[in-house]
């Protein structure tokens, strides 16, 4: 018995003469009366959507392992603070306990959403330019870099926006030669080979 026998036929001992070899042994049924549907992936490569499929599959996990090291990184930096700051103030005891994790989840806390809020616009700058330019290359990380800086220091004056998007072009340069395949170093290394 089937739970699918008033919809789909089940196939007996007369019927698996000509198609025993498409039987399903688990569902019971003949799986040839499921239709086959193409294509099988949701965006093929030639597409205009693949690429920005790829950076928007990407994009979720940079926001949350940034926003992830920030944390710790300012963890690290409140734990610091708060032992120097309760020292020279010479808090002892559940005092200077609580002072420590209050530094501690205050720098975190701010410098982690302060790096998930860059690799947010990053993110969403980069997927924007992929969907505008139709193209999946390092210009649209360069591009994207630069801007994010530029937003995120545009409150700060001409001189901070200039910073930051030199800073948003320094750390995309560094990482397309650490991750590109196709750069300047890997093409030097193979031709010295």
């Amino acid at each position: 018995m089937s739970i699918f026998s008033d919809i789909l036929p089940i196939n007996k001992n007369e019927d698996k003469k000509q198609a025993g070899g498409n039987l399903s042994p688990y569902l019971n049924f003949d799986p040839n009366y499921i239709p086959k549907m193409q294509p099988e992936f949701i965006y093929p490569d030639d597409s205009h959507m693949a690429s920005t499929a790829r950076r928007s599959n990407v994009a979720l996990p940079i926001i949350g392992m940034s926003f992830m090291t920030g944390s710790a990184l300012g963890g690290m930096a409140g734990l610091y603070r708060g032992l120097r700051a309760t020292t020279l103030a010479g808090q002892t005891g559940k005092v200077r306990r609580t002072q420590v994790v209050n530094y501690i989840m205050k720098q975190g806390t701010n410098t982690g959403c302060t790096l998930g809020i860059i690799a947010s616009f990053y993110s969403c700058i980069a997927l924007g330019v992929t969907w505008l330019r139709d193209k999946e290359d390092t210009s649209n990380t360069f591009i994207a870099a630069a801007t994010t800086g530029i937003i995120y220091k545009s409150t700060a004056g001409l001189r901070s926006i200039g910073l930051g998007a030199a800073v948003g072009l320094t750390l995309a340069g560094v990482y397309t030669l650490v991750t590109d395949n196709d750069n300047i170093w890997s093409k030097a290394r193979y031709n010295r080979l």
